[in-house]
């Protein structure tokens, strides 16, 4: 790789950075103006929260997808690249969709549960398409694989329609989705470089600027919510990554949490809800007897050490749980 094309590149990392940081103070008006506001559930009072930055992440990223399929096409002529650039915005897309259609219409008034991973199976359709030709995978214990068409008929869409309604359930404290989405897909983009799969850390590292930036608005105390707007385009965004950097078994691995998160409620029929209950001094509850989310586990577990847990505490415990499984997936590699 040339400087020149080193430089290049570098500046699809600066344009993801830069237009969240340009675009969401825009974004936290505009919302605040129309209404799109939210409660903070986990504060003391009715303090309501601009919603769906994840509009202005989404933008961010396509900005510097776009940029960078031009530069890869005047530049070196690499026609695939430019073809699995313009899948991936046509599947995020279509996610983003799913996502401004459920947050536009409030809070228990949106899509139903059963309707949202429907929707998303057609979403993967334009990725789907760019990697038709692409046949291996890596699995895990068993390596990179020839799988043949089956990769972009079953792997494809089930890891974009998995990954983007897993990433929207562990959700709803603020810094958590973005904090969690910079892990994974930073993570991604070290076992990427590890394994020389340059063009799957462009993508990783585009992803990760953008959600770096909108961190700084969404940090505790929170001025703009992700909404699902950010929690599925970014999740099928995971998927995408995943794919490209050849480190699908380790993606696998970092869902734990995830995982978690689904299997918990399920014990009660899906009928609970991830939020705390919060006193008045801020400091948190299990809203429930049981543990039906992720997040009351962490809850739970922070109560048996300390005397009063609070909404930081929750974000900070499940950030570097997924820290540990990041470090563990890089020396899994590397060994």
């Amino acid at each position: 790789m040339t400087m020149l094309h080193t430089i290049l590149t570098a500046c699809a990392y600066i344009i993801s950075f830069g237009v969240t940081i340009y675009l969401m103070p825009k974004w936290i008006r505009y919302a605040a103006k129309i209404g799109l506001v939210g409660r903070d559930m986990h504060k003391v009072g009715e303090k309501m929260i601009p919603e769906s930055g994840g509009v202005v992440v989404v933008t961010a990223i396509f900005t510097s997808l776009i940029y960078y399929a031009v530069l890869k096409i005047c530049l070196v002529r690499d026609q695939q690249s430019m073809i699995y650039i313009l899948g991936a915005i046509g599947s995020i897309l279509c996610v983003t969709v799913i996502g401004v259609m459920d947050d536009f219409q409030g809070w228990k008034k949106g899509l139903k549960q059963w309707q949202k991973p429907l929707l998303t199976v057609p979403a993967a359709v334009p990725f789907l398409l760019a990697t038709f030709e692409r046949t291996t995978i890596d699995l895990p214990l068993l390596g990179i694989q020839d799988v043949g068409l089956a990769l972009p008929l079953v792997f494809v869409p089930l890891g974009i329609v998995g990954a983007s309604n897993a990433f929207n359930m562990l959700a709803g404290y603020n810094g958590l989705e973005a904090g969690m989405g910079i892990i994974m897909l930073g993570t991604f983009g070290i076992l990427a470089h590890l394994g020389g799969q340059h063009f799957g850390v462009v993508f990783c590292l585009i992803g990760v600027c953008a959600l770096v930036a909108f961190l700084i608005f969404n940090w505790y105390p929170s001025k703009v919510f992700p909404g699902d707007t950010l929690t599925y385009p970014i999740g099928a965004y995971l998927a995408i990554c995943a794919l490209l950097g050849h480190v699908v078994s380790y993606a696998l691995l970092l869902f734990i949490p995830y995982y978690l998160d689904f299997l918990l409620p399920l014990r009660k029929g899906m009928k609970v809800e991830a939020f705390a209950k919060v006193n008045g001094d801020g400091s948190f509850e299990q809203p429930y007897e049981g543990i039906y989310d992720t997040t009351h586990l962490v809850i739970f577990l922070l109560r048996r050490v300390k005397k009063k847990v609070y909404e930081r505490d929750v974000v900070l415990f499940i950030i570097g749980f997924e820290l540990l499984l990041a470090a563990l997936c890089i020396v899994l590699f590397i060994a």
